[in-house]
């Protein structure tokens, strides 16, 4: 079994009782890092699995507010740290260290906490995902479905426009995205895809290093990072919720709209929540999930 580090004591889970703690998993030679809220149903589940935003981490305010609200409905959480290339990562991801992660990466971070879940006795998952976690949760729900994997909880999860990202890229380091997608990619065909890169605008860090294939991966034009492109391939429930003034995921609730059969694909807008949820509305986003992970 891989290594599992309790930060605190593991008496109470077995007994049934309330335990939060650090664990960590080995997978791929790195060390993963994640936060484990245990409520009485534990391990028999559900479990909600959850997965942060862009360059974030699992006890980010809205994980840990979630983490609090869920444990406080009786569920238990796991709330992940994705490594994004580096060994125990924790907090938000230093803009000065170099880029090797890929937005596709998670896929398989995800899949070895799902193991994990699976031998500490855990039938039920929930996944959830915030943000680029939202995608990232639909992106594995739609490749690599599991028994396991019941439902998927997806809060303002990305969504993604070719022209559109150019454009925020112009406006937000008043450069144009073309022509350097466009050298990524070359050093990428031309066998280069690691060779670190300086001085590239990337993401949220500005003058930074990123290798060829971390440029692609997160800025070449593929549909499945589209969240809503992915919901009709979803083979289990999922809720969608949104926030009325969400100004970072602009026009989620329409674009879901169109698929939302109040079924398999159900849509919920908060009114007046951010990006975020926050202050109240997490108790709000807490409710709708509970409800949705009891329907049966």
């Amino acid at each position: 079994m891989k290594r599992i580090l309790w930060a605190t004591t593991l008496v109470l889970a077995l007994h049934g009782l309330a335990h939060a703690g650090e664990v960590e998993l080995d997978r791929a030679g790195l060390t993963l890092k994640a936060h484990l809220e245990t409520g009485p149903e534990w391990p028999r589940g559900p479990v909600v699995l959850m997965t942060h935003g862009t360059l974030a981490h699992g006890r980010m305010e809205i994980m840990t507010a979630l983490q609090q609200a869920f444990s406080e409905r009786g569920l238990s959480s796991l709330a992940i740290n994705l490594s994004l290339g580096l060994p125990a990562r924790q907090g938000m991801y230093d803009c000065a260290t170099p880029h090797r992660h890929r937005h596709a990466d998670a896929l398989d971070e995800i899949d070895g906490w799902m193991d994990w879940l699976a031998r500490q006795g855990v039938a039920e998952v929930v996944l959830l995902g915030h943000s680029r976690g939202g995608n990232q949760a639909a992106w594995y729900a739609a490749e690599r479905d599991r028994p396991a994997l019941d439902k998927l909880l997806l809060l303002a999860p990305m969504t993604w426009d070719a022209a559109a990202e150019a454009t925020a890229y112009r406006q937000r380091y008043g450069a144009e995205l073309g022509p350097l997608l466009g050298r990524m990619q070359a050093l990428v065909d031309g066998g280069q895809a690691d060779a670190m890169q300086a001085g590239v605008d990337f993401i949220y860090c500005q003058d930074t290093q990123v290798t060829p294939a971390a440029f692609v991966a997160y800025y070449g034009d593929d549909p499945r990072r589209d969240t809503p492109a992915l919901l009709p391939r979803l083979a289990k429930p999922a809720l969608v919720i949104a926030g009325s003034e969400d100004q970072v995921v602009k026009g989620l609730a329409a674009r879901v709209q169109p698929v939302a059969d109040g079924a398999r694909v159900r849509l919920e807008v908060i009114d007046g929540a951010d990006h975020f949820f926050r202050d109240l509305y997490v108790d709000d986003v807490a409710d709708l999930a509970v409800a949705f992970i009891q329907d049966d």
